[in-house]
């Protein structure tokens, strides 16, 4: 999928031969989600987030940015301010590794150096491929839970995305660029939690086994096969929030 996102990106710059700017950077931020364990605070950062682009600017407000970032979720059970929630005490956490397409649209014309304008308000949306593992950490021992299909359910490792948001970006000195940034993205699972839907008939789970304890975390394992485990909702949001730093190689005069 990465190597379909090059191409994609090679087939795009050959089209426009007009195309003015390359621009490359870094980005530098948290990372959060909302799903089964965080159902009400989209804002909520669980972990840190890093990540590099390239980025081809056509003109003052439009570009297309391939870019890969790195990230960690997580999320607890035992935090929430909800009590059935903590009573279902479950918990995971995972890196999130994702390589984007983004197209780039800025509201203000922008060329850094060149243009009048020094900053402007900026939204993105495209595609994303990212890989995924959630993991828990019981009796002292990290485990992968895909591995023992929690909910009796086999799911990949991997998934689509739709990363979509807004920022703001400023000309800090000659080509250079400083922009903040919070981007959202639908993942087309419910699994980056490892949670879903509903409890597995513990009957096909061995009695005392890591299974049955990574399934069912409640106190005493009191809880009822079918009866409800996740929130049902078919897609997990994670997000990415930072700041990005970005040099624009300016390549035709007719900036000027």
């Amino acid at each position: 999928m990465f190597k379909t996102l090059l191409v994609i990106l090679f087939l795009v710059v050959s089209l426009n031969v007009r195309a003015q700017t390359w621009e490359i950077g870094g980005f530098g931020g948290g990372a959060g989600y909302m799903g089964d364990l965080n159902q009400t605070n989209p804002i909520k950062v669980s972990g840190l987030a890093a990540g590099l682009f390239v980025k081809r600017n056509f003109d003052g407000y439009l570009s297309l940015k391939l870019g890969y970032t790195l990230g960690r979720i997580a999320g607890a059970d035992s935090t929430s301010k909800n009590q059935q929630a903590r009573n279902r005490n479950l918990s995971f956490r995972t890196l999130l590794n994702e390589a984007s397409l983004t197209g780039e649209f800025n509201l203000m014309s922008y060329v850094p150096s060149v243009s009048k304008n020094v900053y402007t308000p900026y939204i993105f949306a495209g595609i994303a491929y990212m890989a995924y593992n959630p993991q828990a950490t019981y009796r002292g021992q990290t485990y992968d839970l895909r591995d023992y299909q929690t909910e009796g359910k086999a799911y990949a490792n991997t998934a689509i995305a739709v990363p979509f948001g807004v920022g703001i970006k400023y000309n800090i000195a000659g080509r250079f660029s400083l922009a903040a940034e919070l981007g959202y993205r639908t993942a087309y699972t419910d699994y980056l939690d490892d949670v879903s839907g509903v409890y597995i008939d513990k009957s096909k789970l061995q009695p005392g086994s890591v299974a049955l304890a990574l399934s069912d975390r409640s106190a005493g394992q009191t809880a009822a096969t079918g009866t409800q485990r996740g929130d049902l909702q078919p897609h997990d949001t994670y997000l990415f929030v930072g700041f990005t730093l970005s040099y624009t190689f300016i390549t035709q005069k007719c900036y000027y």
